[in-house]
This record gives structure tokens, sequence and C-alpha cells, in this order.
């Protein structure tokens, strides 16, 4: 049972620091045009498009949906942990 959480946790990491290295990249002229960059964007775009669409961008630049598109992950990851050791005991 630990494992699977280790496993999901590890998941977790891994796609969190996608997110952010993908956010990042926003930032740095072409660098989403890269091989890298396309990688990330097929990965995680689609994650993140209907936090996009429902949160609009503060003062027409500041893009706060990646944010919270990360904090429901984590809650997502913190629920289907709780289940798993509810049914596990």
């Amino acid at each position: 049972m630990d494992s699977l959480v280790n496993i999901l946790g590890f998941a977790y990491q891994i796609y969190f620091y996608m997110v952010i290295v993908y956010i990042l990249m926003s930032w740095l002229p072409n660098a989403r045009e890269s091989f890298i960059g396309e990688w990330l964007g097929k990965l995680v775009e689609p994650y993140l498009s209907p936090f996009r669409r429902f949160i609009p961008p503060l003062f027409g630049v500041l893009d706060i949906s990646p944010i919270v598109a990360l904090i429901v992950l984590q809650l997502a990851l913190n629920g289907l942990i709780s289940i798993l050791r509810y049914f596990a005991y």
C-alpha cells in the first residue's frame, strides 16, 4: 500500500515540476517553440486549458490559473491517497 502511495507522490512531483518548467518557459523568448517546450506543452496544456477558460488573467497579463491548477492537483492527490488508505485498513 505504501509503495502505491509513494508512486503516486513521485508521479505528482514529476508533473508538478513539468508544469513549473512550462510556466517558466513562457518568460523566455521562443522557449516553448523548442522540442522540450512543445513536448511539455502536449503533456501540460490539456490539464491547464480548462483552468485558463474559467480563470481570466489578472490585469490582463498575470495568469494565476496554473497556481490554481497545481492546488487542485495537490488536493486530488491527497483525496486519492485518503481513499486508498481508507480501503486498505
